[in-house]
């Protein structure tokens, strides 16, 4: 989120090739209150970034020249900028591909305007609200040291790893609680994900990507599935 007076409303920027919707999105969003600009290409998207950040990208996948993934991937390289996907193709595989890109929501073409500006003030509400991070410090668990200060994650050897934003805000509320059940969907409400329906896998993708990158020293992911319930965090962890 950018740093502006209280008094400014979010700015956001819509990304959509289709002249009709691009539109049509912008006066419903604008009538809620947001400040808005709009583009049509991904060279657009840049060109206005770079004049201005945005508190919030609403991006369609299927753009000219460059797609939605590509500016995604590019854009998570650089900001965690909220990104809300907006798409005709709204299978399950899609939906997954851009939350474990790191997008904030995906919704599926046709939609209408006053669910999208519901899902644009629910993820500008959580990036707004306070960090599931709330104090100094580093985390140490099996020879893992996680900084709180420097944002950043050491393996056993030293090895700095990378996490996304949503990946550190995660890892961070299990350290928070180690050895504790959290129910799964109290992991999204802490989160940075969307609260989810039933079929979302979003937190299941982010808990499947830390279980990855913690296993990259050789050993066992200290993070278990609890069955009907949610995850537990199972190392001892230590404060420094």
């Amino acid at each position: 989120m950018t740093d502006h007076p209280a008094s400014l409303p979010p700015s956001l920027l819509v990304v959509e090739d289709d002249p009709a919707l691009r539109m049509l999105i912008v006066r419903a969003l604008r009538e809620h209150g947001y400040g808005l600009r709009a583009a049509a290409t991904g060279a657009e998207m840049w060109a206005m970034l770079e004049s201005a950040p945005a508190d919030l990208i609403v991006l369609d996948i299927m753009l000219p020249g460059t797609s939605g993934i590509d500016l995604l991937r590019r854009l998570r390289r650089e900001s965690e900028t909220p990104v809300i996907f907006i798409s005709a193709r709204g299978s399950e595989e899609d939906r997954v591909l851009g939350l474990e890109l790191g997008a904030d929501d995906y919704l599926p073409k046709p939609f209408g305007t006053r669910e999208l500006a519901a899902r644009v003030g629910a993820v500008i509400r959580r990036h707004a609200g306070p960090a599931p991070v709330r104090a100094g410090g580093d985390y140490l668990f099996d020879g893992w040291r996680l900084s709180r200060a420097r944002h950043e994650l050491r393996g056993p050897d030293g090895t700095l790893v990378d996490l996304t934003g949503a990946e550190f805000d995660l890892l961070s509320i299990f350290l928070d609680q180690p050895q504790r059940v959290i129910a799964r969907q109290r992991l999204i409400e802490l989160s940075r994900m969307r609260l989810a329906d039933s079929s979302d896998r979003s937190i299941d993708v982010l808990v499947s990507r830390l279980r990855r990158k913690l296993g990259l020293a050789g050993q066992g992911a200290p993070i278990v599935t609890v069955r009907g319930i949610g995850y537990m965090f199972t190392a001892e962890v230590a404060r420094a």
